[in-house]
């Protein structure tokens, strides 16, 4: 099962993010998300860098390194640098950097402009609200992945994930998950007491999770 969450894919591009139900700004959610992830980086301890994630392409080691890569192509997509230039995984586990990187990503998304403005990714173009609630959906999930494979408590912001669930649900149906070219899991039924994040990860088509 292909279970990364990669933005680029996530088919932003058919219709507006914004719902009744869900601010359509991204940017205080993305604000949010990148600083739990940013936490969560900084509490993994050297031992557990090569222990397995629930996003079964990386271990805790790659994964980290990748989302340095999706903080990188944040700040490109806002800078107006085409994403595919910026690797999607970074050279190394580095929780500085990702912080550096997203810092500088929310301080470029402050122009309002820039959320209407149209923006390029690999599917074509798309407004800029519906690429970064993209990468709100991706933070928040690989949170989650690296929370539980490292140990530390797994839930982020309710409102920030349940926001980026009804953006998931919109854009990612679980009907589309047959498809080659959807790079997500079937969706899996929630525990009873699953939380936010959780359900937000099990949308993504990862099962719970324990290490």
């Amino acid at each position: 099962m292909n279970s990364t969450t990669d933005t680029e894919n996530t088919g932003t591009e058919n219709t507006s993010p914004a719902s009744t139900s869900t601010p359509a700004d991204p940017r205080p959610a993305y604000a949010v998300a990148t600083s739990w992830l940013t936490e969560i980086l900084r509490g993994i301890h050297p031992d557990q860098l090569d222990a397995p994630t629930p996003c079964t392409e990386f271990d805790v080691r790659t994964l980290s390194a990748h989302v340095v890569g999706t903080g990188r192509r944040a700040v490109a997509l806002a800078s107006g640098v085409d994403v595919t230039t910026i690797p999607s995984v970074a050279d190394t586990h580095d929780p500085q950097a990702y912080a550096d990187a997203v810092a500088q990503a929310v301080e470029l998304w402050r122009d309002d402009a820039k959320l209407a403005a149209q923006v390029k990714v690999p599917w074509g173009e798309v407004p800029g609200a519906g690429a970064l609630w993209g990468y709100v959906n991706e933070t928040m999930v690989h949170a989650w992945d690296l929370a539980v494979a490292t140990g530390q408590p797994a839930e982020g912001d309710p409102d920030v994930a349940a926001a980026a669930l009804v953006i998931a649900r919109q854009f990612i149906p679980a009907q589309i998950r047959e498809l080659s070219d959807v790079p997500f899991g079937p969706v899996v039924e929630p525990r009873p007491d699953a939380g936010p994040t959780e359900q937000l990860a099990n949308w993504s088509g990862r099962p719970a999770w324990q290490r």
